[in-house]
This record gives structure tokens, sequence and C-alpha cells, in this order.
């Protein structure tokens, strides 16, 4: 009788342990799948440039003479912006002057004249030379005249035609010798004008100088940025994307942005560019993209973070994330696994296709 009694105790408790469980579970919290759109996208970050911006530098070396454009001044292409000075360049450019005038084809028009005018001289003396042998050879058939005299006019007449034909020469030599020293420091003088055009560094862009580095009397050489130089009427953005991301990245996808400077606001722009090559230390790629509508102040280099969307679909059939056991299952009230098949997802939840609808109860999976 009193083992029945102990047996009657363990069974009660058992009953209320029971009761107890099934209570829990039927308060724990449930929810049911829901319609709604859902938008996967990758995260990525960057900073704001400006249309074309870029760093200005020398190609010489040399000391800041004039700063002739300052910052924040508008420029166009071909605008001056600073000169540099260099003795042993101006040295050299006075040189190259001097030595293209000194050769200059028309300042030695009068060498030539005078080669043309001994070959002028040279050609009557053959030709009277010349004359001079078909007489004493006429004379000869007469009779008349000596042997001697004949063979000295044929001389005279070689002579003068060797004189003739070294003058011509001479005169050809002469032009070819002019031409080529004018010429020659033409092309010097040409090159070291080009090299003075170094020194007068111009802008390369219509847009603004958005930065100066250097001021008068600096040392400039082709390591310093000098200034950087953009357009301020279109910016656009550059922004990093993960290794693992980037394939699935297209040109004209949208991107939310928002702007450290904007905290408030998101903009939308449209990716324009995808930088083809990873960089190995950060193993992320760059992507560009232009504002949709961008803000109506904007500065290079404000920072931002943006998601590029990859897909978007509307009335999607949705559960929270956390309610998902290794993305294939969920609980349903009862209890019990239940398979299903997952569509898009984002940070917080996951599209259904198939496996429950929106009648079902959900349980969370215990952590």
């Amino acid at each position: 009788m009193k083992g029945n009694k102990q047996l009657f105790k363990h069974l009660n408790k058992l009953v209320l342990v029971l009761i107890l469980i099934s209570s829990c579970q039927n308060n724990q919290e449930t929810i049911s799948p829901v319609r709604k759109s859902i938008t996967t996208s990758v995260y990525a970050s960057g900073v704001v440039e400006s249309e074309n911006q870029y760093q200005v530098y020398a190609t010489v070396n040399g000391i800041v003479n004039e700063i002739i454009t300052d910052e924040d001044s508008e420029v166009e292409i071909g605008t001056p912006i600073i000169s540099i000075v260099n003795d042993a360049q101006k040295i050299q450019s006075d040189n190259a002057k001097l030595n293209a005038d000194f050769n200059d084809y028309n300042f030695n028009v009068g060498k030539l004249e005078e080669a043309k005018s001994v070959v002028v001289l040279t050609k009557i003396q053959m030709e009277n030379d010349a004359l001079m042998l078909k007489r004493q050879k006429n004379l000869w058939t007469q009779n008349v005249g000596t042997k001697i005299e004949l063979e000295q006019r044929e001389i005279a007449f070689k002579s003068s035609s060797n004189n003739y034909a070294s003058a011509k020469e001479k005169q050809s030599e002469l032009e070819k010798q002019l031409s080529y020293l004018s010429k020659q420091a033409q092309n010097n003088r040409l090159i070291s004008n080009k090299t003075t055009d170094d020194y007068l560094i111009k802008s390369k862009v219509k847009g603004k100088i958005y930065q100066m580095n250097l001021a008068k009397g600096e040392i400039v050489n082709p390591q310093i940025p000098i200034a950087i130089i953009g357009d301020d009427s279109n910016y656009l953005l550059k922004m990093q994307v993960d290794e693992y991301d980037i394939v699935s990245i297209k040109l004209g996808m949208s991107v939310f942005v928002v702007l450290n400077s904007y905290k408030d606001s998101v903009f939308k722009a449209v990716v324009t560019k995808i930088n083809p090559i990873m960089n190995v230390q950060s193993k992320t790629f760059t992507i560009e993209a232009k504002f949709v509508k961008p803000p109506l102040i904007l500065y290079p280099n404000i920072s931002f973070e943006a998601n590029v969307v990859l897909q978007t679909k509307k009335n999607a059939l949705l559960i929270p994330r956390s309610y998902l056991s290794n993305d294939s299952t969920v609980i349903n009230k009862s209890g019990k696994n239940i398979p299903v098949k997952i569509g898009l997802k984002d940070l917080q939840m996951a599209e259904i296709l198939s496996g429950i609808d929106e009648n079902d109860e959900l349980i969370m999976p215990k952590q």
C-alpha cells in the first residue's frame, strides 16, 4: 500500500512537469511569414572625388618663381598655375636661341651667294677656254699654229671645266650644310622651348584648384605634388568592394549612399565603372558611381557608406533569418522541423520559396 502511494506521487510529479513543458511551449512567441519587398545589396565605402580630379606634378626641377593662380580659383584647360625658375635651364635656352640665330639659313645667305658667284665665274672661264680651244683646233686644221699651243688650250679647258665642276659641288655641299645646321639649330631651339614650357605648369582640365601645396621660393621636383585640380561641377563616388562581392556587381546597378556630411539623407547613384584589378593589400576592388541627383554642396574627399543594390523583389514571403536553422528548416508551433527553400536574403530577412505559407506559425530555434 505504501509503495502504491509513492508511485502515485511520482506520477503526479511527472504529469506536473509535462504540463509545465507544454505551458512553456504554448507561451513561446510565434510569428507567421509576411508578404513584403526584399532587397539584396553589397556594402561598400569610399570617398567623393571631383570628376577628372588629379594631382599636379612638375617634370623638371627648380624653384617656384610665381603662384599665378591661387587656391580655390576656377581654371580652364591650359590656365597657367605656377612658374618655375632654373638658372641652368635659362642659360641653355639662351644658348639654343643664339645657336639658332647663328645657324639660321637666311643669316648665312651671304656665304651661299659667294659660292654661287664662284660657280658663275668658273663657268664663264670654262666657256671662254672652250671657245679658245675650238679656234685653236680650226687653226690646226689649216696648218696654222703649233702642236704645243693646241695642247695648252686643251689643258686650260680641262682645268676650267674641273674648276667649274668643283665650284658647283662646293655650292651644293654648302647648301646642304647650311640647311642641315639651320634645321638642327631650330630643332634644338624647339626642344629648349618645350623644356621651357615645362617650367610653366598649366591645368589639364576645366575646374577648380582645390589645393595648392607649394609657395613662392619653395623647391620643386617631379616627386612633389604641386596642387590638386578637379571639375567642381561634376562629382563621382569611388568606393571599395570586397573581392567576394565584386562578381555580383554590374554596370548600371543602383547605389544608395549615406554621406558623412549628410547623415540624415540617402542619395541614389548608379554604378558607372568597375576597376578590373584587385588591390592586393586590401583585397578589394574599386568601383565608381555617379549621383542621380547630387547634394547642392559637395567637396572632394567626403567619406560615405553605400549599398549596391543587387536585386529587389516585391511581394516576397519573408521571415526573420533568426527563425531559420542552417538556412534550410524552420520549427512550427508544434515543435516540428519543416524543410523550406529560401530565395533572397538581406541582413535581417529571408525569402521563403516553398515549405510554408502565411498561415504557418513558427517559433525561434534554440540557440
